[in-house]
């Protein structure tokens, strides 16, 4: 296996990843019957992300890299104002 068919592998996974979370967020909102968006969306979103980002900077692509890693900022940030959300709700 060269480095390049690696690097295609580790590309798809984050694409794979990236795009499971529109699934996630339709199956959630079909068994509702309203718009949703569950905390694995975020989940998704942060690993895909995470991982087309390492993707995008093996290829030097700059505006790949600030994409994905502008994402991340709101991926974390909705992942941390749900953690919040969950432990002021428990105290």
């Amino acid at each position: 296996m060269t480095e390049q068919t690696l690097w295609l592998g580790i590309g798809f996974l984050g694409q794979a990843l990236f795009s499971a979370r529109f699934v996630i967020q339709w199956l959630a909102s079909e068994r509702r019957r309203q718009s949703v968006i569950p905390h694995a969306f975020w989940w998704f979103s942060l690993a895909g992300g995470v991982t087309l980002l390492a993707y995008a900077v093996w290829r030097g692509d700059p505006v790949f890299v600030m994409g994905q890693g502008l994402g991340l900022v709101v991926y974390l940030r909705n992942l941390m104002l749900i953690r919040r959300h969950r432990h002021a709700a428990t105290a």
